[in-house]
């Protein structure tokens, strides 16, 4: 059996930074969490430094990102042309976080949660490349209107159900996330995108090509059916 990666662990301080809240309010989350409603209790600790607590860094931040915060409900956006790209800090700071690194937390330790970017720059040098992800103002109005979690507005649009994927298809064609979630069994791209942060998805760590020349899919990683099979029976024989 593979053994799990070790998870990032966090102190109240870190998350707090990152969630532009107070050590003492990371610490009232926890202890508080039996008045929760029931499926919004804060997460256990996974273990201690010295006295402090050390929580699951891609847990509670999987946890912040479905609270829907109300600072965020009463949040009222700049306005802004729809057409406008805006980077990741700029994203975060339209959206109403108060920490300019949310959104490249939710696109690094959450695939599949946060929209695609809707333009990819290639940056920096041969030597040293980078590349900045772009969103059009319309997608952030859109992904905060139907935004996951309990924050989610009535009416809001269900999640797009998965495509029909066959077995038996060119083992060597490359698919999406969404592709690989059917493939493996999963009900919906965010219970996918969930195991496969925490780890519980191993083959899949490693990307077989990205996604190019594909609009608001470009950056995507992809795999091989034949590397997702191998996956989906590896997590039948456990």
């Amino acid at each position: 059996m593979t053994s799990r990666r070790e998870p990032r662990l966090a102190d109240a301080a870190e998350i707090a930074a990152e969630q532009g809240l107070t050590p003492a309010r990371i610490t009232g989350l926890y202890t508080g969490r039996a008045q929760n409603a029931a499926g919004t209790t804060f997460p256990e600790p996974a273990g201690k430094r010295g006295r402090a607590r050390l929580w699951d860094h891609a847990e509670v931040t999987e946890w912040f990102a479905h609270r829907a915060p109300a600072r965020l409900a009463a949040h009222t956006p700049p306005s802004l042309d729809p057409q406008t790209l805006l980077n990741a800090a700029e994203a975060s700071r339209y959206l109403g976080y108060k920490n300019s690194n949310q959104v490249t937390t939710f696109v690094r330790d959450h695939p599949g949660y946060f929209p695609e970017p809707d333009a990819v720059e290639e940056k920096g040098t041969a030597e040293n490349p980078y590349r900045r992800q772009l969103w059009k103002v319309q997608t952030l109005q859109e992904w905060a209107a139907t935004r996951p979690g309990r924050g989610r507005r009535a009416g809001a649009k269900a999640a797009p159900p998965l495509p029909d994927v066959p077995l038996h298809g060119d083992p060597d064609e490359l698919l999406g996330a969404s592709q690989a979630a059917a493939l493996l069994g999963f009900k919906s791209i965010s219970s996918f995108s969930s195991s496969l942060s925490q780890g519980n998805l191993p083959l899949l760590k490693t990307t077989d090509g990205i996604a190019e020349n594909a609009g608001r899919q470009n950056g995507r990683r992809r795999w091989t059916r034949r590397r997702i099979l191998d996956q989906a029976a590896q997590r039948s024989r456990k």
